[in-house]
């Protein structure tokens, strides 16, 4: 005999959708019919099982003073301070057992209570409908005690009519939220897994004659200039548009001149669609989207996509956003030259794609699908290719296109996301296809593109990109005639990524090449007070992935990391080239000429300005066009032998939606003379006394030759560095084939590198330190001389390394390192006013800089290596001036890089009394190994003979 409780829960695994739940439809944001938004604080009861209680809670009457409170739209896990059980990241794995469509007995189920009264002018006449836009995972509805129906698809709506249920005051809606069911299986998505009602939750009231499902067609004639205008409507009525001095029926075509929508020029027309019973306002862009020629189409023009994925994210509310926080990415994507985002992995809350049509973004549209944990059996038993879950990827298909189908951002609709392959995405494909033919289907998956639009890879390396431009990658004829987009490069998982200005050199020399979109928009931490930020398996959990999570361009709280304005100026609108006296402006826009922007220059003497105005740049410049435009004579009285160069820079003209006047879009450097590099004259002999050798002004120990001070600034070291705290990108991600230098690097023992004495010599002119620099237990190291000059007043090292041994692999970094004991403010001349590697210095602009020596960190969410500043020229801080011959990379920090490579969070470096500085010969590039190539061979550290030279003197 068996015995089960007698609470229903077979709803959770039964693959289905759902059930009650009205048919999807369009979204809007407003109407002059009533609503009642119903977020707010709600009771909470949390069980760690889906049938520890039975369904009482849902009548009214039911006393529920005792239990917790949450906000809603919200996560229980990140309320209540852990008293609501903790967040779960994984990348793909499953953090339950794979056996679908079951789940576990361990199910937290947080049962939700809320009780409204109805504003009291709320309409007594028509329906209501109670809408629910987004709840994870899976929900069962009761209404005034009337089960009204349950559902899955977790970043989807569901709607349900209401109005029968409805009374006056003490309506009690309750819901009952399960971590776990069959759609989990559905929603693998790499992001932490967080139950609740993370979206918003509305009564609308449903006058007689309102508007139910309407789609508007808005074709846009790039021949004619004109615009088709269509608003198919379930409830008859008519459509006006008074810009355009429209009146028509539904269902009624109308062609008129209209100004296209484009990202670029997002132009929308205010139209009201109106019913016997409602009134909605509508926000019209005219645009086509087409395959044509082989290639994605809008307006009939190629689009080049400069785009980022974007998972919704804030570091105290999760999924959770509100309008505020998604105007802020909006306005951050545009203000870095985005013109494109994909919605990663699932719809996003309706109002930021909006903003997407009011502020000018591309959108590829994805739908809630990801099943990518299959992968860990060969794929068996993936739901897409099981016949019993097409209705659930149809609904979750359909879900998606009718709420969104009326943003004209929307160019392309994605099936999903690594969920493999099979029938149901098949089915997918062809339901949104032959419901809307104005949008081209992605997804990633198809490799041979039998259900989609595009040829599309993830990661795929430089060279395999060039292939695919040059139409050398195989695969299928069909696959071979479509356009390609990389869907997800550039993995931005802290330091890094680099490679992005390659990319888009390769992406604008072939056409079948339209773009691509960087993995990711923003850091996923957790705000934490143990450690500023948590990520995987801070919160215990049994399965996770480290900060994988943790791999955006912006850092949790929004602030734009070096990977988002490397981006920034990566893929810049304007492009500038400078040849004597001439500079070469292009413009790199899709659509729009260059009237919106001024264009100023200057010219840089050592690094400051001495001279400026306008750049005469034609308006009228069309896209893809460039001219040539003369700059100043230089000014005559820049100082004899110094280093000059012309920097132009395109800003906006005015004020508009996105950013101010004066917002610098693009810029450009050119040099004219170059710099003269430091010279000392070796006339003054080093000096030998009891325990110290004088030289100049510095002082060294005469038994190691080392340095001890300079003019009376204490001074630890210097002595050759090689180690980096290795980036993600070093480290490299365990599935990756090809070479992991980070774990190289360790086996080899470059992070705990022995410095063996060899030699002090004294000659008539110089202090000569003869080492061997090499890691225990090999047989391979680097011979380094240390050779101290002085013209008696300044000091000279030139550092002479030579390799020995068989060196298989680059170093991390070349230079010297020595420590400060008081140091604070730093000024240098050289690249700034951000980090810059190899292969992430696009965005270095050569100048005059000052900082402090905490300003100078990047706070990458795990520590690693960062804050270089590259191309420096000179350097000053803590009484000391550094210039280099040749140029150097200059890095200082307030702990040593040992402390830094073994820090897993900001908060485990604490400052200590010593500043150290690293003056580096060379860096080792950086890349994306974290999840695609490593650094390009340009961009490698080999290891060969190097001399290098720095010039110390005091800066009084």
């Amino acid at each position: 005999m068996s015995f089960r409780t007698t609470t229903a829960i077979d709803y959770i695994e039964d693959v289905s959708p759902g059930s009650g739940a009205l048919p999807p439809r369009a979204w809007y944001a407003s109407s002059d019919a009533k609503t009642l938004s119903l977020n707010g604080s709600w009771r909470l009861r949390l069980s760690a099982t889906a049938d520890a209680e039975d369904d009482a809670f849902a009548q009214p009457g039911y006393d529920a003073a005792g239990w917790a409170e949450v906000s809603v739209p919200g996560h229980w896990v990140l309320q209540g301070s852990g008293s609501f059980g903790s967040p779960i990241y994984t990348n793909h794995l499953y953090p339950f057992p794979v056996d679908p469509p079951r789940v576990p007995t361990e199910n937290p189920t947080g049962d939700h209570l809320y009780i409204f009264d109805l504003p009291a002018d709320w309409p007594s006449d028509g329906g209501s409908v109670l809408r629910f836009d987004g709840v994870e995972s899976c929900a069962r509805v009761w209404l005034n005690g009337t089960d009204i129906g349950e559902f899955k698809g977790s970043r989807l709506p569901h709607e349900f009519a209401v109005g029968h249920l409805l009374k006056p005051a003490g309506n009690v809606l309750a819901v009952r939220v399960h971590q776990w069911s069959a759609g989990s299986y559905l929603e693998d998505q790499d992001q932490w897994w967080l139950p609740g009602i993370f979206r918003d939750v509305t009564l609308l009231h449903r006058p007689a004659g309102s508007v139910a499902d309407f789609f508007v067609h808005a074709s846009y004639d790039h021949v004619t200039g004109k615009g088709t205008l269509r608003v198919d409507s379930d409830v008859d009525g008519r459509v006006t548009v008074s810009a355009l001095d429209i009146d028509v029926a539904t269902g009624e075509p109308v062609t008129v001149q209209v100004e296209p929508w484009t990202a670029e020029t997002p132009t929308l027309y205010d139209g009201v669609l109106t019913t016997e019973g409602e009134r909605v306002p509508l926000r019209i862009g005219f645009r086509t989207v087409e395959l044509s020629d082989g290639l994605i189409k809008v307006n009939g023009r190629p689009v080049l996509f400069k785009g980022v994925n974007r998972h919704e994210w804030h570091p105290e509310t999760g999924r959770a956003l509100d309008l505020e926080t998604m105007r802020a990415d909006v306005l951050l994507m545009k203000r870095h030259n985005i013109n494109a985002v994909r919605t990663s992995h699932y719809p996003p809350h309706p109002a930021f794609l909006a903003l997407c049509d009011e502020l000018g973004l591309w959108v590829i549209d994805e739908c809630d699908l990801e099943t990518h944990g299959f992968t860990e059996q060969a794929w068996r038993d993936n739901p897409v290719d099981d016949d019993r879950w097409t209705p659930a990827l149809l609904d979750r298909a359909a879900r998606m296109v009718e709420r969104d189908k009326n943003h004209p951002s929307v160019v392309v609709w994605s099936l999903g996301n690594e969920a493999g392959t099979g029938r149901g995405l098949t089915a997918m494909a062809e339901w949104i296809h032959s419901r809307d033919s104005s949008r081209l289907v992605h997804y990633e998956g198809d490799i041979n593109c039998r259900d989609t639009d595009m040829h599309s890879r993830m990661y795929a390396s430089h060279a395999e990109v060039e292939r695919i431009g040059q139409q050398l990658d195989g695969g299928t004829e069909r696959r071979r005639e479509l356009p390609f987009i990389l869907c997800e490069y550039g993995h931005a998982m802290g330091n890094g990524p680099g490679g992005l200005a390659d990319y888009q050199r390769i992406f604008e020399s072939y056409d079948r090449l339209q773009g691509g979109f960087i993995w990711e928009w923003i850091d996923h931490g957790i705000k934490d007070e143990r450690y500023g930020f948590a990520y995987g398996g801070d919160f215990g959990e049994e399965l996770h992935d480290g900060n994988f999570v943790c791999d955006g361009l912006l850092f949790p709280d929004r602030r734009p990391s070096p990977g988002l304005v490397e981006y920034k100026k990566v893929i810049e609108p304007v492009r500038f080239a400078g040849d004597g006296g001439m500079v070469r402006v292009t413009n790199r826009h899709d659509f729009a000429d260059l009237s919106a922007l001024a264009f100023e220059w200057s010219y840089q003497a050592d690094g400051e300005t001495v001279a400026s105005g306008v750049l005469p740049v034609p308006a009228t410049l069309a896209p893809g066009e460039s001219a040539e435009v003369k700059v100043p004579e230089p000014p005559a009285d820049v100082p004899l032998g110094a280093e000059t160069r012309w920097t132009v820079r395109a800003l906006l003209a005015a004020d508009t939606a996105w950013a101010p006047k004066d917002h610098v879009v693009a810029w450009g450097q050119f040099p004219l003379l170059s710099r003269q590099l430091p010279t000392v004259a070796q006339s003054a002999p080093p000096v030998l006394g009891e325990r110290l050798v004088t030289l100049g002004p510095g002082s060294f120990d005469a038994r190691t030759g080392e340095l001890r001070s300079i003019g009376g600034v204490a001074v630890t070291g210097p002595r050759l560095d090689v180690w980096r705290a290795t980036t993600d990108n070093d480290d490299g991600a365990p599935w990756q084939p090809d070479l992991r230098l980070g774990p190289v690097w360790r086996k080899l023992g470059l992070h705990r590198m022995r410095h063996r004495l060899d030699a002090v010599d004294l000659s008539d002119d110089a202090l000569t330190v003869r080492t061997q620099v090499a890691p225990a237990a090999r047989d391979l190291g680097l011979t380094t001389r240390y050779r101290w000059t002085s013209d008696g007043t300044r000091l000279k090292l030139t550092v002479s390394v030579s390799p020995e041994g068989d060196w298989p692999v680059p170093l991390p970094r070349l230079g010297i390192r020595f420590g400060l004991a008081e140091a604070d403010r730093v000024r240098w001349f050289g690249g700034g006013p951000g980090e810059g590697y190899p292969d992430t210095k696009s965005a270095s602009l050569t100048g005059r800089w000052e900082s402090t020596v905490d300003e100078l960190q990047t706070p990458y969410v795990r520590p690693q290596e960062n804050g270089a500043r590259a191309d420096v020229r000179w350097a000053e801080l803590g009484g000391l001036r550094v210039e280099g011959d040749p140029e150097f990379w200059f890095t200082a920090r307030r702990w040593t890089t040992e402390q830094l490579d073994a820090a897993a969070h900001r908060s485990d470096l604490v400052p200590g009394d010593t500043v150290w500085v690293n003056l580096d010969h060379g860096q080792h590039g950086i890349g994306s190994q974290s999840c695609g190539p490593g650094p390009l061979p340009q961009y490698y550290l080999t290891v060969r003979p190097a001399e290098f030279s720095f010039v110390f003197s005091t800066t009084d």
